[in-house]
């Protein structure tokens, strides 16, 4: 494989990233409601946020995309390839983010807010001062092991046009008729970058140790 394979698969990179970044970013904002709902002591709020995760995880990413960019956009506004590859991803990554904070905050002993309560402490500063940082804490390692497959999942955006990743290895397969080399190297480029973010995520989580674990 030669390097004018890797820069031609490489010229996707930053789409992926992207369309990865984005999407994780929808699901980290977009899952707090969603696990506030789902930690309701309101039977009502916490059975429409199980059914809207159960069904955001439920169906394919693949299907996401091709609902919302070939169904949804009939009726509404014409949304781009892009657009709708991370409003689909997005989506999911809200209902997989709202399990990720709630297995966190299952971890934390409910002693810890009755010892806060008893100091005096209001619930907002309950919250920010001694919950959410231990929840962040445990939530790195499964938000980061989320990330890395969100980034191979958003390979499904080449069945749209999205010039990412896949969709480079596909156009050079084609070019060349070799159906091997492209599709080695995209796999390549993916265990390289997916190993440097499980190396960052590791050293986040160090830091965090050292901060909040203590």
């Amino acid at each position: 494989m030669g390097s004018d394979l890797f820069l031609t698969v490489l010229k996707g990179v930053p789409l992926t990233l992207l369309l990865t970044g984005a999407s994780l970013g929808i699901g980290i904002v977009g899952g707090l409601p969603f696990v506030a709902a789902r930690t309701s002591r309101r039977s009502l709020p916490r059975a429409l946020s199980r059914t809207l995760i159960e069904i955001f995880r439920g169906i394919p990413p693949l299907v996401w995309l091709f609902i919302i960019y070939f169904g949804l956009g009939t009726s509404l506004p014409a949304m781009s390839p892009l657009g709708a590859s991370i409003l689909g991803m997005g989506l999911i990554s809200c209902a997989y983010m709202a399990e990720i904070y709630r297995g966190g905050l299952t971890a934390i002993h409910p002693g810890q807010w009755e010892a806060a309560r008893a100091l005096g402490m209001s619930t907002t500063a309950i919250i920010s001062r001694i919950i959410a940082p231990q929840v962040l804490r445990i939530c790195v390692p499964a938000t980061a092991t989320y990330g890395i497959g969100l980034f191979k999942d958003s390979s499904v955006a080449f069945t749209l046009g999205v010039t990412e990743i896949l969709y480079w290895a596909n156009e050079r397969a084609r070019d060349t008729g070799d159906a091997i080399k492209p599709f080695l190297a995209a796999a390549v480029v993916y265990i390289v970058m997916s190993a440097l973010c499980a190396a960052l995520s590791r050293s986040l989580d160090k830091r965090l140790q050292a901060r909040v674990a203590r």
